[in-house]
């Protein structure tokens, strides 16, 4: 029996464990409002928008989790938004909106430009389907999309009929067509301007704090 007891191993005391979890909390329908701690307040502090020169120098994954963090936000908004409209009390700093989807749009640029340089790289076009700039017989440019045809081009009846080019006369309507555009694009800063002025002229206050 001595030597039965002298050849048993020796086993040490387990360790008290820990039951200690590490995954994140699971939320409900209250991710769609806002902080407790705002609701009353008439005017609650944020950050500015996220720009493109702070965006260029987050990497791929960072960006694809900023995007979802900015629609939790955009959803929480819009859905304080909707509530003060049917409470018809105005909007705690509307302005939080507007700097989400500036930032959301942003993110968008910032991927839209990294694809491009990719595929610059890659395949030497920036679009995702190879193509030239040309012309309708209107004057119009449009991007012409490089399409596959069963038989050659200088064989297909349908291609030929089109026309990627126009005549001389069409450089007057051309010219009447810009001057269309820009008159419309000054018709539309100045009333801009003046409805500036008229709500400058009914809150003034409000204009010597936004100048302050």
């Amino acid at each position: 029996l001595s030597l039965f007891h002298k050849s048993l191993v020796q086993v040490e005391p387990l360790h008290p464990l820990r039951f200690l979890h590490t995954t994140l909390s699971q939320k409900g329908l209250e991710e769609f409002f806002d902080d407790p701690q705002n609701w009353g307040e008439k005017a609650v502090k944020s950050g500015d928008a996220w720009n493109i020169k702070q965006l260029r120098g987050k990497s791929s994954e960072d960006l694809h989790k900023l995007w979802y963090v900015l629609l939790k936000e955009k959803n929480m908004l819009l859905t304080l938004e909707q509530e003060s409209k049917r409470q018809l009390r105005p909007m705690p700093s509307p302005e939080r909106l507007e700097k989400v989807k500036k930032s959301m749009k942003n993110i968008d640029l910032v991927v839209r430009e990294r694809e491009i340089a990719l595929r610059l790289l890659q395949t030497g076009h920036e679009k995702p389907v190879p193509g030239e700039w040309r012309h309708d017989f209107l004057g119009r440019t449009y991007w012409y999309t490089y399409k596959e045809w069963p038989i050659p081009w200088y064989l297909n009846k349908k291609y030929k009929k089109r026309r990627f080019y126009y005549l001389p006369h069409v450089n007057h309507f051309i010219r009447l067509r810009l001057e269309k555009a820009l008159r419309r694009r000054v018709r539309r800063r100045n009333l801009e301007r003046k409805r500036q002025k008229v709500l400058k002229r009914k809150f003034p206050h409000l204009a010597v704090k936004s100048q302050s």
